[in-house]
Protein backbone atom coordinates (compact mmCIF):
# COMPACT_ATOMS: atom_id res chain seq x y z
CA UNK A 1 0.00 0.00 0.00
CA UNK A 2 -0.98 2.07 -0.89
CA UNK A 3 -2.19 1.00 -4.34
CA UNK A 4 -5.29 0.00 -6.34
CA UNK A 5 -4.58 -3.11 -7.58
CA UNK A 6 -5.44 -4.96 -10.92
CA UNK A 7 -8.94 -5.61 -9.42
CA UNK A 8 -9.79 -2.56 -9.96
CA UNK A 9 -9.09 -2.67 -13.83
CA UNK A 10 -11.86 -5.28 -14.41
CA UNK A 11 -8.97 -8.43 -14.94
CA UNK A 12 -6.09 -6.56 -17.10
CA UNK A 13 -3.88 -8.93 -18.30
CA UNK A 14 -1.12 -8.00 -15.92
CA UNK A 15 -3.35 -8.34 -13.24
CA UNK A 16 -4.73 -12.10 -14.46
CA UNK A 17 -1.77 -13.30 -14.62
CA UNK A 18 -0.71 -12.78 -10.94
CA UNK A 19 -0.31 -15.36 -8.58
CA UNK A 20 -2.07 -14.65 -5.14
CA UNK A 21 1.06 -16.26 -3.88
CA UNK A 22 1.19 -14.45 0.09
CA UNK A 23 -2.74 -14.57 1.07
CA UNK A 24 -2.55 -18.28 2.00
CA UNK A 25 -2.20 -18.59 5.82
CA UNK A 26 1.02 -19.90 6.90
CA UNK A 27 3.91 -19.91 9.29
CA UNK A 28 5.02 -16.43 9.03
CA UNK A 29 1.23 -15.38 9.27
CA UNK A 30 0.24 -14.42 5.76
CA UNK A 31 -3.61 -15.21 5.67
CA UNK A 32 -6.26 -16.43 3.36
CA UNK A 33 -8.01 -13.35 2.44
CA UNK A 34 -9.74 -15.26 -0.17
CA UNK A 35 -11.60 -17.59 2.16
CA UNK A 36 -12.61 -15.07 4.81
CA UNK A 37 -13.64 -12.39 2.06
CA UNK A 38 -16.19 -15.35 1.20
CA UNK A 39 -16.83 -16.56 4.47
CA UNK A 40 -18.10 -12.97 4.90
CA UNK A 41 -20.22 -12.47 1.70
CA UNK A 42 -22.08 -15.77 2.40
CA UNK A 43 -22.40 -14.82 5.38
CA UNK A 44 -24.68 -11.65 4.69
CA UNK A 45 -26.38 -13.55 1.65
CA UNK A 46 -25.08 -11.14 -1.12
CA UNK A 47 -23.76 -12.53 -4.58
CA UNK A 48 -20.92 -11.41 -6.42
CA UNK A 49 -23.42 -9.02 -8.49
CA UNK A 50 -24.44 -7.44 -4.55
CA UNK A 51 -20.89 -7.54 -3.44
CA UNK A 52 -19.87 -5.67 -6.34
CA UNK A 53 -21.99 -3.04 -6.36
CA UNK A 54 -21.43 -2.10 -2.74
CA UNK A 55 -17.89 -2.36 -2.99
CA UNK A 56 -16.93 -0.77 -6.92
CA UNK A 57 -14.72 -4.06 -7.40
CA UNK A 58 -15.56 -5.56 -10.32
CA UNK A 59 -17.53 -9.15 -9.76
CA UNK A 60 -15.06 -11.02 -11.57
CA UNK A 61 -12.16 -9.48 -9.65
CA UNK A 62 -14.36 -10.48 -6.46
CA UNK A 63 -14.70 -13.53 -7.50
CA UNK A 64 -10.59 -14.08 -8.41
CA UNK A 65 -10.36 -12.55 -5.05
CA UNK A 66 -12.37 -15.32 -3.16
CA UNK A 67 -10.25 -17.87 -4.86
CA UNK A 68 -7.28 -16.71 -4.73
CA UNK A 69 -6.48 -15.92 -7.95
CA UNK A 70 -5.51 -12.25 -7.54
CA UNK A 71 -3.94 -10.76 -4.53
CA UNK A 72 -5.56 -7.36 -3.07
CA UNK A 73 -3.87 -4.16 -1.85
CA UNK A 74 -4.92 -3.13 1.46
CA UNK A 75 -6.63 0.24 -0.65
CA UNK A 76 -8.92 -2.45 -2.42
CA UNK A 77 -9.19 -4.51 1.01
CA UNK A 78 -10.24 -1.04 2.10
CA UNK A 79 -12.79 -0.34 -0.10
CA UNK A 80 -14.24 -3.62 -0.08
CA UNK A 81 -14.45 -3.04 4.02
CA UNK A 82 -15.85 -0.04 3.47
CA UNK A 83 -18.48 -1.28 0.52
CA UNK A 84 -19.97 -3.71 3.21
CA UNK A 85 -19.82 -1.58 6.25
CA UNK A 86 -16.71 -3.55 8.44
CA UNK A 87 -13.67 -2.90 9.35
CA UNK A 88 -11.05 -3.44 7.06
CA UNK A 89 -8.98 -5.04 10.35
CA UNK A 90 -12.20 -7.23 11.28
CA UNK A 91 -11.99 -8.70 7.41
CA UNK A 92 -8.03 -8.96 7.44
CA UNK A 93 -8.39 -11.13 10.74
CA UNK A 94 -11.39 -12.91 10.66
CA UNK A 95 -13.21 -10.79 13.58
CA UNK A 96 -16.83 -10.12 14.47
CA UNK A 97 -17.55 -6.16 14.47
CA UNK A 98 -19.32 -5.73 17.18
CA UNK A 99 -19.32 -2.37 18.84
CA UNK A 100 -16.66 -2.17 21.72
CA UNK A 101 -18.63 -2.67 25.24
CA UNK A 102 -15.93 -1.02 27.11
CA UNK A 103 -14.18 2.36 27.11
CA UNK A 104 -10.35 2.43 27.96
CA UNK A 105 -9.66 -0.22 25.42
CA UNK A 106 -5.77 -1.15 24.02
CA UNK A 107 -3.48 -3.25 22.46
CA UNK A 108 -0.30 -4.25 21.96
CA UNK A 109 1.93 -5.49 19.18
CA UNK A 110 4.91 -6.85 20.25
CA UNK A 111 8.05 -6.78 17.78
CA UNK A 112 7.89 -8.55 14.93
CA UNK A 113 4.15 -10.06 15.52
CA UNK A 114 1.34 -8.28 13.70
CA UNK A 115 -1.16 -9.29 10.69
CA UNK A 116 1.30 -10.02 7.40
CA UNK A 117 -0.52 -8.73 4.05
CA UNK A 118 2.05 -9.25 1.11
CA UNK A 119 1.33 -7.54 -2.01
CA UNK A 120 3.72 -7.25 -5.32
CA UNK A 121 5.06 -3.67 -4.10
CA UNK A 122 4.46 -3.68 -0.54
CA UNK A 123 4.58 -5.82 2.55
CA UNK A 124 2.54 -4.83 4.85
CA UNK A 125 2.11 -5.50 8.66
CA UNK A 126 -1.05 -4.32 10.45
CA UNK A 127 -0.38 -3.33 13.85
CA UNK A 128 -2.94 -3.58 16.88
CA UNK A 129 -5.45 -5.98 14.75
CA UNK A 130 -7.01 -7.24 17.73
CA UNK A 131 -8.68 -4.14 18.41
CA UNK A 132 -12.34 -3.32 16.45
CA UNK A 133 -13.95 -0.93 15.94
CA UNK A 134 -11.05 1.56 15.42
CA UNK A 135 -10.90 4.28 12.95
CA UNK A 136 -7.57 4.44 12.47
CA UNK A 137 -5.43 1.63 11.26
CA UNK A 138 -1.80 1.47 12.17
CA UNK A 139 0.51 -0.57 9.36
CA UNK A 140 4.23 -0.80 9.39
CA UNK A 141 5.16 -1.58 5.27
CA UNK A 142 8.10 -2.41 3.82
CA UNK A 143 8.06 -0.53 0.22
CA UNK A 144 9.72 -2.71 -2.16
CA UNK A 145 8.33 -0.60 -5.29
CA UNK A 146 10.93 1.05 -7.11
CA UNK A 147 8.97 2.92 -9.51
CA UNK A 148 5.24 4.16 -10.21
CA UNK A 149 4.91 2.09 -13.29
CA UNK A 150 5.19 -0.93 -10.33
CA UNK A 151 1.69 0.03 -9.96
CA UNK A 152 -1.15 -1.09 -11.90
CA UNK A 153 -3.09 2.21 -10.91
CA UNK A 154 -2.23 4.87 -8.20
CA UNK A 155 -4.44 4.35 -5.06
CA UNK A 156 -7.90 6.90 -4.32
CA UNK A 157 -10.00 6.33 -0.76
CA UNK A 158 -11.75 8.19 1.16
CA UNK A 159 -9.44 8.45 3.81
CA UNK A 160 -6.35 10.64 5.51
CA UNK A 161 -2.61 9.14 5.46
CA UNK A 162 0.11 9.49 8.39
CA UNK A 163 3.44 8.24 7.22
CA UNK A 164 6.84 8.23 8.98
CA UNK A 165 9.83 7.37 7.39
CA UNK A 166 12.02 4.58 9.78
CA UNK A 167 15.13 3.25 7.20
CA UNK A 168 15.49 4.00 3.68
CA UNK A 169 13.98 6.91 1.33
CA UNK A 170 10.62 7.07 0.41
CA UNK A 171 8.95 8.86 -2.60
CA UNK A 172 5.79 10.00 -2.27
CA UNK A 173 3.99 10.75 -5.61
CA UNK A 174 0.58 12.54 -6.01
CA UNK A 175 -1.31 13.48 -8.85
CA UNK A 176 -1.62 16.94 -6.91
CA UNK A 177 2.18 17.82 -6.37
CA UNK A 178 5.74 16.65 -7.45
CA UNK A 179 7.28 13.89 -5.99
CA UNK A 180 7.80 14.29 -2.24
CA UNK A 181 11.25 12.70 -0.46
CA UNK A 182 11.38 11.43 2.64
CA UNK A 183 14.06 10.30 4.78
CA UNK A 184 15.10 9.03 8.24
CA UNK A 185 12.73 10.12 10.26
CA UNK A 186 10.22 12.70 8.08
CA UNK A 187 6.73 12.49 8.05
CA UNK A 188 3.74 13.85 6.18
CA UNK A 189 -0.09 13.28 6.51
CA UNK A 190 -2.19 14.16 3.29
CA UNK A 191 -5.42 13.29 2.09
CA UNK A 192 -5.88 9.96 0.73
CA UNK A 193 -8.88 11.51 -1.98
CA UNK A 194 -6.38 12.64 -4.61
CA UNK A 195 -4.46 9.48 -6.56
CA UNK A 196 -0.89 8.75 -5.21
CA UNK A 197 1.42 5.78 -4.67
CA UNK A 198 5.11 5.36 -2.98
CA UNK A 199 8.40 4.16 -4.15
CA UNK A 200 11.61 3.22 -2.50
CA UNK A 201 14.58 5.25 -3.79
CA UNK A 202 17.96 4.04 -2.97
CA UNK A 203 19.86 0.82 -2.52
CA UNK A 204 17.69 -0.40 0.65
CA UNK A 205 13.91 -0.51 0.94
CA UNK A 206 12.25 2.31 2.20
CA UNK A 207 10.66 1.16 6.11
CA UNK A 208 7.88 3.71 6.82
CA UNK A 209 4.99 3.16 9.79
CA UNK A 210 1.86 4.65 8.53
CA UNK A 211 -1.59 4.94 10.17
CA UNK A 212 -4.64 4.59 7.54
CA UNK A 213 -7.67 7.23 9.38
CA UNK A 214 -11.31 6.22 7.81
CA UNK A 215 -12.98 9.78 7.74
Amino acid sequence: MPEISSLDRDDTARGASRPADHDSEDARGHLDIGARLLKVRKRRQLTLQDASRLTGVSASAFSKIERNELSPTISTMQRIAQGLGIELVSLLNDQDNDPGAFRGRRSVTRAGAGSRHATVTCNNMLLCADLKNKRATPILTTVTARSPDDYPAWAKSEAEIFVMVLEGTLIVHSALYEPLELNKGDSVYYDASTEHTWTSSGPTDAVVLWVLVDL
